[in-house]
């Protein structure tokens, strides 16, 4: 099985850091990945996105044009990714700041308030980790409990609230009912 998803959204959302979780949980499970990073020359507020591959064969190229998954955390992400998304693929969209009709009825599409639940929970800022948390409990593309532990690692003792934060961040992605 080869799975293509693109992240995408303002730099300073954390794009990279949630593709780089992706990335590190498909090599813990002994899969093929590749992960390529994409954003302008702006340190926050300019456009990022970011491709991840994960597959079970050799991968022959990292280049994701079409991808199966899309997960766009901006209007204009939105609007520039999802005519690529293979036709029968999934689009999960933050609906907190992408506020319009799919406009495709040959994919997937799965709306979640990324934004304003982490502002609502007092996490703002980890509205990728929701997304993380709903990507995972729609695809089933890994453990649960093994990708909370991923998010964690290695984040030392004094930024334990950062811990709890992404796991809080999670799990309100990974439990949302549409």
């Amino acid at each position: 099985m080869t799975v293509e998803i693109l992240m995408a959204g303002f730099g300073g959302q954390g794009i990279l850091f949630a593709t780089k979780q992706i990335a590190k949980s498909a090599m813990v499970a002994g899969r093929q990945v590749t992960w390529i990073p994409s954003y302008g020359p702006e340190a926050r507020g300019g456009t990022s996105n970011c491709s991840v591959i994960v597959s079970d064969e050799p991968i022959g190229s990292p280049i994701v044009t079409k991808p199966d998954i899309l997960l766009a955390l901006n209007l204009q992400s939105f609007d520039k990714f999802v005519p690529r998304i293979k036709p029968g693929g999934m689009l999960i969209y933050d609906s907190s700041l992408v506020r319009k009709p799919v406009g495709r009825d040959d994919i997937e599409a799965h709306a979640i308030p990324a934004t304003q639940l982490a502002s609502d929970h007092g996490i703002a800022g980890a509205a990728n980790v929701i997304m993380l948390g709903r990507l995972i409990a729609i695809t089933g593309l890994f453990d649960p409990e093994e990708f909370k532990s991923h998010l964690v690692e290695g984040i030392p003792d004094s930024r334990a609230q950062m811990r709890e934060n992404n796991i809080k961040a999670f799990e309100i992605g990974y439990g949302y009912k549409e």
